[in-house]
């Protein structure tokens, strides 16, 4: 009997593969919160799809290589191109409810983001990942040979090291540690599907949720994977700036529509904060957004700026971005007579995994999709509604290249030994250290850098590593321990990856090396060797 394909995550990219397989294979979902918590549900923008006559793959490309900086591989770009009407048509048949304009192609309203040059956004009023991820759970629960683990949480995956078998290298399983029981579990898996997201909790504000822990990335590297173009992280220009709210954001889609970043207390005939930045105004790509408000918010000594919609009107403000509207009247802004305060927050992580078209890494039977992998789409900057579209189309053929794969022989997984370690209660360590390193990569590996920070960063990240790999070989694992190690195998391969760019490019900005190269390539580490206590 064939073990089942695991997949750990539940957001779309995890779910896509979920589905797409479940007609042939067992499959096994791992969600290490609720299965309702993943990034996928946050997302409020859209989808990309190459849907108006008005529109072209060319088109797609062409503002997806510009965002990207010299560093998006064209052919990736084009595959996926091609593929997003097919994406879209394949999420309105699972029942994502978008929102719809019977003049439109496919029945669906688009609108426009940042760095498009036309209306290509398929989009559910301003909640689409949440519609999107509502709709494939929905499809998931239902199906017979799909069963979703909620809060199991992947440790380590499985290879020959820890089988002592093979002479090829592989991914035989994972081990899991279901957070309900405290007590470590051993998969054996045919495949195994890393789609756990990106790493925006290593930040100190972001615009993702709890779950976004770097996980995957730092599990994959682990087992001797390469990562690559770790330094671009992608700060979205608008998140809420609310005492009782830092993680909300607001969506791009905002300011498609003509909203406005301005200076607040500026006159005004000064206080368009883009118009001195770039001719693109406010629908310029969001790494040249940011960068402006960071600087203009340091310039002007002021902690948040003004996103003025206020010339919408409330109708369209209320129809159009109704969870925007609702979620800052709660907070008492009324966004149709007052403008939004705003701050850049981490909100995506453009690097990853290496993988190829098909989600394959560098070891055989382990495949990363979604915000984990790097495929070469984000390049330097990912333009917005890329991320969701990637997961489809990398996740349909993540999955068709599982079931072309011949069957390989299961082994015996040996159980997790924990009789040598002890119970330990250190929650007080583990929250001051998670601090600790949230603070220090934001001040330190934040929208601007400097080598002088990058490299007291990296050392202060390398203590933190030996604190906490000790507690991980001494005492029992925990939730909160394993992203914390996780959390700072991704902060330091950010800081690696930052170091090793003599150049600023896309979203990463230096003051020692102000310049861009005519010609770059990606980033690409490779470990050495991958140590676990499994071993």
């Amino acid at each position: 009997m064939n073990s089942p394909v695991v997949v750990i995550g539940a957001g779309l990219a995890g779910l896509t593969v979920a589905l797409k397989l479940a007609h042939d294979r067992d499959v096994v979902v791992l969600a290490k919160r609720a299965r309702t918590d993943s990034a996928t549900a946050w997302a409020q923008g859209g989808i990309v799809g190459v849907l108006d006559i008005a529109d072209s793959v060319d088109q797609h490309v062409d503002d997806t290589l510009k965002a990207g900086a010299g560093l998006v591989d064209p052919e990736i770009a084009r595959w996926i191109s091609e593929k997003s009407k097919s994406a879209v048509q394949w999420l309105v048949e699972v029942g994502v409810p978008f929102s719809p304009d019977p003049e439109g192609p496919l029945g669906l309203h688009l609108t426009r983001e940042g760095g498009h040059s036309v209306r290509r956004i398929a989009h559910a009023a301003d909640a689409t990942g949440k519609a999107i991820h509502e709709a494939m759970l929905a499809r998931c629960q239902s199906h017979p040979r799909i069963k979703i683990h909620e809060h199991w949480i992947a440790l380590d995956l499985v290879t020959n090291r820890q089988c002592k078998t093979g002479s090829v290298d592989r991914c035989h399983g994972v081990y899991v540690l279901d957070i309900d029981r405290q007590r470590v579990e051993s998969i054996a898996a045919s495949a195994v599907v890393l789609a756990c997201g990106g790493v925006g909790k290593v930040y100190r504000y972001t615009s993702n949720p709890d779950t976004s822990t770097g996980d995957g990335i730092a599990m994959a590297w682990r087992a001797g994977c390469r990562v690559g173009n770790m330094e671009f992280i992608q700060f979205h220009p608008t998140c809420l700036y609310h005492p009782q709210d830092r993680t909300f954001l607001i969506t791009e889609a905002l300011r498609g529509e003509g909203a406005q970043l301005k200076i607040p207390g500026a006159p005004p005939g000064q206080a368009r904060l883009m118009r001195d930045h770039d001719a693109r105004g406010e629908l310029a790509p969001r790494d040249i957004v940011a960068r402006a408000i960071d600087f203009e918010m340091k310039k002007h000594g002021i902690d948040f700026v003004h996103l003025d919609a206020t010339h919408l009107g409330e109708e369209f403000l209320r129809s159009h971005f109704p969870t925007v509207y609702n979620r800052c009247k709660v907070l008492g802004i009324d966004i149709a007579r007052e403008p939004i305060p705003v701050v850049p927050a981490a909100h995506y992580t453009c690097g990853g995994v290496v993988t190829d078209r098909y989600g394959q890494t560098d070891l055989r039977g382990l495949y990363a999709v979604g915000e984990t992998a790097y495929t070469g789409l984000h390049g330097a900057n990912r333009l917005a509604s890329n991320s969701l579209l990637e997961c489809v189309v990398i996740g349909t053929s993540a999955a068709e290249q599982i079931l072309c794969a011949p069957h390989l022989e299961t082994v015996a997984i040996p159980a997790w030994d924990d009789s040598q370690v002890e119970n330990a209660d250190e929650r007080v360590v583990i929250a001051h250290n998670w601090d600790e390193l949230r603070l220090l990569m934001w001040n330190y590996v934040g929208i601007v850098r400097t080598t002088r920070r990058l490299e007291r960063a990296l050392h202060r990240i390398e203590l933190l590593k030996s604190e906490v790999q000790e507690y991980y070989s001494n005492f029992r694992v925990t939730s909160d321990l394993l992203e914390l190690r996780n959390l700072l195998v991704c902060a330091e391969l950010i800081v690696q990856s930052a170091l090793e760019r003599k150049e600023s490019r896309g979203l990463h900005f230096s003051r020692d090396y102000p310049q861009t190269w005519p010609r770059s390539q990606p980033t690409i580490l490779s470990p050495l060797r991958a140590v676990t206590r499994s071993e």
